[in-house]
Parts: structure tokens; C-alpha cells; sequence
């Protein structure tokens, strides 16, 4: 697919990476073993149908299909064309692409999340064909960011026809990429069609809401801890959190929500100076660490390399100084972290099944896309 013109963010984002400093050959030539490796096995676990995992998240399939292509898309033609099959046979009528559970479940059919992982999935194939079914997913996603009042305004959650005011910074992190990575199909519409696109104004609200910033953030849960000042908690008003010694409530910050806010927050266009900028990257600085997802364990793990890696990327730092003084070349330290981590069987997986990361079809897909980032 020809690229054309989608904004100054974007066009930023093409020069970082062209100024990207390059791994050592010995290492990015071991990372490639590693993710031909992954991609195999990955191609062995596809079902009859193309799909992967659970058959009612195409999100699952997304993320497979794409790690596949982002690893080498010619020799795993036939499992990405399956994949694609399967997935869009999911498309629905209104643009969106998702299938209904077979069970019931929190956030119903997560309409949200697999429309905003598929479509961005279907855009990296680079086919022209798919370039309708991604404008009208678009067309849906952006009709689905929540614009009424309070807290949540401006942010996305897994599905907005659940009946309550309700967004969350993974989802909302995942449809702002997928927005800003399909952008230059807007320039590919029929001439008269109205163009879609998110209220980035409004995104910039909800991340004020669940960034740990004094100031930025006036809500009652905004965190006064010194180490959790600047990173990201997970959706205003709950999720992990610390009651001070006066019975203040205050939401903690942890690494996967600051890396996946930090992202957001560029994607949602704020100045690479800014003072929300700059807090969340000093908040990854002070907690830099490959052995856990900070904050959080070893709960996300490996949706937290894959975050890492693109808000790292995004950021334009190649290197940076760590709380204790080391200079840190993180594509380095996280291939290496990863290659440490793969199976004999060339899989990886978590064994905390928080976040479906027991999965390591799922998890294996993230990690050749966090490979595939730090060897751009």
C-alpha cells in the first residue's frame, strides 16, 4: 500500500526509526533466529479455520497474523492469508470486527479491542483491497470514543454498547494507535465521504485523568507518592492502588499503563517537551526494569515488552540514563531479555495467567512484535 501523507506525528515517527541506532549485528542476527523460531511454532498452532486461541476474540488472530508479517511475510503466506480469511469473516455490517462470545462475559463481545487490533492488523499487510473494510472499521471505531461528561471523556473501553460511562488507558491506547497507524487511508476516500478520526483534544482529557501529575491530574486519586509521580494507573478512579496514612485512596502508577500513556500521549499529539511527556518518561527512567512489569510483577509481562518497545521507539531515545546512574541501550537489554526467555520449542509464555498471558499463542505474538520494533 502506497503511504501518503498522514500528519506531522507520524512523519516524526518515520524519522526516528530511519535515525535508529542499530542493533550489533551479532545480536539482530540472533534476535532473526529467534523470531523465525516463534513464527514457526506460532504457524503450527493455527486452527483449521485461521484462527487462533479463542475463536470469539479475532483480536487473538490479529495479533498472530501481524507478528507473523512484522517477522518475514513471504514465508508465511499461507498462515496470514487463513488469518485473514478468518478475520474477515468477522467484519460486521457497521465496519466493526469482533464476534459474539460464546459466553457471557465483562465488556460483552469486546467490540472495541478487536476492531482496534484487527484493523491495525489489516492495514500492516500493505493490501489495497483491505483499504474499504479499514476505513469503514475506522469509521466505526471513532463513533465509539466516549465524549460525554466526567472522568472517562475522551477515552475508549472494550465495548461502548455495554450501558454505562466506562474507558480504560489499554483500551484506550490501542484505538489511538490503531487510529494514528491507519491514518493515510483517509487520503484514499471517495471524493465526498466524510473522513474519520478521533477528538484528539478529548483524548488528551482522559490521559489527564489517569496520569499520577499533580496539577495535570486534580482528581482525588491522583497519587502524592514520589514513586508514582508521572506513570500511568489504568482508568480514573480504580484499579491498583495505595491508601495513605490520612485514608486517602490514591491509584498507583506501573509500568505497562505508563509505557502504553506514554504512547498515547504522543499519538494524541502532545509536544515531545511537554511537561506530561517528559514526567512519563523519567517515571520508566526511575523504574527501569526487564525482570518484572514494574509495579506489577510478573502479572503482563509480556504485553509489557510489547508497549515498552513502541513508546521506546516512539520517544526518539535510543539510550537513556537509569535511576542508579547506567547508561541503558534498551533495544540491547530488551532483545536480549527476550531471547533469554524463549522456550527450547521457540514459544514464549507467562506462567501468571493475569491478562490471558498462560496463552502463549498470545503471548508469542507479542513478542515477535517487540522484536520486530527494537530491530526497526
Amino acid at each position: 500500500m502506497k503511504k501518503l501523507g498522514i500528519g506531522a506525528l507520524i512523519g516524526w515517527l518515520m524519522a526516528v526509526t530511519l535515525a535508529g541506532a542499530a542493533l550489533p549485528p551479532e545480536l539482530a542476527a540472533e534476535a532473526r533466529r529467534a523470531m523465525s523460531r516463534g513464527a514457526e511454532w506460532l504457524v503450527g498452532q493455527q486452527q483449521a479455520d485461521g484462527h487462533w486461541s479463542l475463536a470469539d476474540s479475532p483480536a487473538l488472530t490479529g495479533l498472530a497474523m501481524w507478528a507473523l508479517q512484522a517477522t518475514a511475510s513471504e514465508p508465511y503466506k499461507s498462515a496470514i492469508d487463513r488469518a485473514l480469511v478468518f478475520i474477515l469473516t468477522s467484519v460486521q455490517e457497521d465496519g466493526s470486527i469482533w464476534r459474539a462470545p460464546s459466553m457471557e462475559r465483562k465488556g460483552g463481545g469486546l467490540a472495541n479491542y478487536n476492531t482496534a487490533v484487527c484493523m491495525t492488523a489489516l492495514h500492516a499487510l500493505g493490501r489495497p483491497e483491505l483499504v474499504p473494510v479499514v476505513q469503514k472499521a475506522r469509521t466505526h471505531l471513532a463513533k465509539m470514543q466516549y465524549l460525554g461528561p466526567g472522568a472517562y471523556r475522551g477515552g475508549m473501553g472494550y465495548d461502548a454498547d455495554q450501558g454505562r460511562p466506562y474507558t480504560d488507558l489499554s483500551n484506550s491506547y490501542m484505538a489511538f494507535e490503531a487510529m494514528r497507524l491507519t491514518q493515510d487511508v483517509e487520503d484514499l476516500r471517495a471524493a465526498g465521504e466524510p473522513k474519520a478520526d478521533l477528538d484528539w483534544a478529548a483524548a488528551q482529557e482522559f490521559l489527564a485523568q489517569v496520569q499520577n501529575l499533580p496539577g495535570v491530574n486534580t482528581n482525588s486519586w491522583v497519587s502524592d507518592r514520589e514513586e508514582d509521580h508521572g506513570g500511568f494507573a489504568y482508568t480514573p478512579g480504580a484499579g491498583p492502588s495505595i491508601t495513605n496514612a490520612e485514608g486517602k485512596v490514591m491509584l498507583r502508577s506501573y509500568g505497562s499503563m505508563t509505557y502504553a500513556g506514554l504512547l498515547a500521549l504522543l499519538y494524541a499529539e502532545v509536544d515531545a517537551g511537554d511537561n506530561r511527556v517528559q514526567s512519563a518518561k523519567d517515571w520508566a527512567r526511575r523504574h527501569w526494569s526487564l525482570d518484572e512489569n514494574p509495579g506489577m510483577g510478573q502479572q503482563g509481562l509480556y504485553y509489557f515488552f510489547n508497549v515498552l518497545t513502541k513508546s521506546l521507539k516512539a520517544a526518539g531515545d535510543d539510550t537513556f540514563t537509569s535511576a542508579d546512574g547506567r547508561s541503558v541501550a534498551w533495544r540491547e537489554e530488551v532483545v536480549r531479555r527476550i531471547i533469554a526467555l524463549q522456550s527450547p520449542d521457540g514459544f514464549w509464555v507467562n506462567e501468571n495467567n493475569r491478562w490471558w498471558e498462560a496463552d502463549p499463542n498470545l503471548v508469542t505474538a507479542y513478542t515477535l512484535l517487540a522484536l520486530a520494533t527494537a530491530l526497526e
